[in-house]
C-alpha cells in the first residue's frame, strides 16, 4: 500500500505588531504544524497557507497562568477542565497550571496521573497540574519525578479544601525534600481565626464583606510569607509565594531579575484591579483568599511589578456558583472567575499608564515559562510551539452575561468596558478562538516541565 504524506498545515500571521522579549516590532509569523517556522519583517505566503491579516493588532505569546482552580475532579458543578480552559483561551490564556484542592485531593502521584488522564483531549489550552502537600504525604513528595508536576502546592494558611499544612516539622521536610519548586498560599491561620472570632463578637453572623481584609489581614499574610521565605532560605529550595496582596510584604522580595533568584513572587489580576472600596458594591463576588485590601496595597503591588520584585502575573481563577456566592459572609466561599478577562484587565492597566506593554508580556507570558521550566513555550521564537494571541487594543469590549463562557455563569467584571478585545487565540498552531467565538478545537497538550531544584 503506498504511503501518503499528510501536508503540514501552514498559517501566516501577517502585519502584526509583535511584543516579545522586551521589544516591539512589526513582523510576519509563519506557523508550520504546531511550531513557529519563521519570524521576519515580510514573509511571502505559501500557496497552501491560511492567512490572518493582523494589521493594527498586537501579537504576543499566549499567557501562561500558573494558578487556576478548574474544579475537576469532584467540584464540577462550578467548572471543569473543558469549560474553564475554553474560557481561558477566549481570554488569551494558552497554558494553565491547575491546583490540587479538588475531590479527591491531588496529593498522590496516582491522583496526579489520573488528573492528566482526565485532561487528555478535553482542554482548549495546554495543561499542567500541581501535587498538593499535606502534613503527612512527604513520601509522595520525595518520590515525585521532575516533569510529573509543575510544582508542589503548600497551603500555609486556611483556604478552600482540607489541605492546611500547619505542622512545623512537615513544612520543614517539604522545603528540604521537594524535588521541584514549592508554591505557597501564605496566610497565618491562628491570626485569621482570632480575627474571625472578634468579627463574630462584634457583628454576629452578619459580618459585612468590608471586614474581609481585616479578617484576612496584612499581618496574617506577612507572618506566613516570611516563614515560607525563611524555610526556603534554610533549605535552598525554589519557592514562589502566590497571590501577594500587601505593601507590607513587598520589601521581602528582591528586585533582581528572576534568573538570579530562587525565591520569586506572584500577583493576581484582581489584586491589581480591585481594592476594598468595591466591597460595598460587589460583596461576596470579590471575596477571595488572600483578601483584596487597601488602595495603598494595590498601588504597592503595581510599584513592585515595575521594580521587578513581583515576577509573575496570574489569575487564581476560582469559580463558585451564584447561589453559593449569595450566602452571608461566613457561608459565601472565597474565589472568583477571572481567566476570560485577565489579559484585558492588564491591557487596561497599560492604557492607564500603570504598567508598560513589554512588562505585561514579560510577567504574564515569559516569566512562568522561565520559573517553572516550561519547555518551548512562553516566547515567540522560531522552532517554539505556536501559542499566540492577537489583541485589538483599539477595540473596546463590554462584558455581558451572555458573553461569559464560565460554567458558573457570572463575572465580577459584568458591565465593565475594557479598552481591548481578544481577537484570536492560537494553541499549538490551531486557531481555537477567533472573532468572539470558540472554534471547538481541543488543541491543548500536557506541558513539559524541566526545572528541578
Amino acid at each position: 500500500m503506498p504511503f501518503h504524506n499528510t501536508p503540514v498545515k501552514k498559517l501566516l500571521v501577517s502585519n502584526a505588531r509583535l511584543v516579545n522579549e522586551g521589544e516591539i516590532r512589526d513582523v510576519d509569523v509563519l506557523i508550520e504544524g504546531d511550531r513557529i517556522a519563521r519570524i521576519d519583517g515580510s514573509i511571502a505566503a505559501p500557496a497552501e497557507a491560511e492567512i490572518i491579516d493582523a494589521a493594527g493588532k498586537i501579537l504576543m505569546p499566549g499567557m501562561i497562568d500558573d494558578q487556576v482552580h478548574f474544579r475537576e475532579p469532584g467540584l464540577t458543578h462550578k467548572g471543569d477542565l473543558a469549560t474553564e480552559s475554553a474560557a481561558a483561551a477566549a481570554g488569551g490564556i494558552t497554558s494553565f497550571m491547575d491546583m490540587p484542592n479538588v475531590n479527591p485531593l491531588t496529593v498522590t502521584r496516582e491522583a496526579l496521573a489520573e488528573k492528566y488522564a482526565r485532561a487528555a483531549g478535553r482542554c482548549t489550552g495546554n495543561y499542567g497540574f500541581y501535587l498538593g502537600a499535606t502534613n503527612t504525604n512527604i513520601d509522595e513528595i520525595r518520590a515525585l519525578q521532575v516533569g510529573e508536576a509543575c510544582g508542589i502546592k503548600a497551603f500555609m494558611g486556611a483556604s478552600t479544601g482540607d489541605m492546611l499544612v500547619d505542622d512545623p516539622d512537615a513544612l520543614d521536610q517539604i522545603f528540604e525534600h521537594a524535588p521541584v519548586i514549592v508554591v505557597t498560599h501564605c496566610e497565618d491561620s491562628p491570626m485569621i481565626w482570632a480575627n474571625e472570632d472578634a468579627a463574630r463578637e462584634r457583628f454576629g453572623e452578619d459580618v459585612p464583606f468590608t471586614e474581609h481584609p481585616n479578617i484576612r489581614s496584612a499581618e496574617a499574610c506577612y507572618a506566613s510569607s516570611s516563614l515560607a521565605i525563611e524555610l526556603a532560605g534554610k533549605h535552598d529550595a525554589l519557592l514562589q509565594v502566590l497571590h501577594l496582596t500587601t505593601a507590607m510584604e513587598m520589601p521581602q522580595f528582591s528586585a533582581a531579575h528572576r534568573s538570579e533568584k530562587r525565591i520569586t513572587a506572584e500577583v493576581c489580576v484582581h489584586h491589581l484591579w480591585f481594592d476594598e472600596s468595591r466591597y460595598d458594591e460587589l460583596g461576596a463576588r470579590i471575596k477571595c483568599n488572600p483578601a483584596i485590601k487597601r488602595v495603598q496595597d494595590r498601588e504597592a503591588l503595581i510599584a513592585a511589578l515595575n521594580e521587578g520584585r513581583i515576577d509573575i502575573i496570574a489569575t487564581d481563577h476560582a469559580p463558585h456558583t451564584a447561589d453559593e456566592k449569595g450566602g452571608k459572609y461566613f457561608r459565601a466561599p472565597a474565589g472568583l472567575p477571572l481567566v476570560q478577562h485577565a489579559v484585558q484587565t492588564l491591557f487596561d492597566l497599560v492604557a492607564t499608564g500603570q504598567i508598560g506593554l513589554e512588562l505585561l508580556v514579560d510577567r504574564a507570558c515569559h516569566a512562568a515559562a522561565d520559573i517553572f521550566g516550561v519547555q518551548d513555550r512562553g516566547y515567540v521564537r522560531e522552532g517554539w510551539f505556536a501559542d499566540l494571541v492577537l489583541v485589538d487594543a483599539a477595540r473596546p469590549f463590554r462584558v455581558t452575561a451572555d458573553s461569559l463562557l464560565y460554567k458558573c455563569g457570572w463575572s465580577p467584571f459584568e458591565g465593565h468596558e475594557f479598552s481591548a478585545t481578544i481577537d484570536t487565540t492560537i494553541v499549538n498552531g490551531d486557531i481555537v478562538y477567533r472573532d468572539g467565538a470558540l472554534t471547538g478545537k481541543m488543541a491543548g497538550r500536557r506541558l513539559d516541565f524541566g526545572r528541578s531544584r
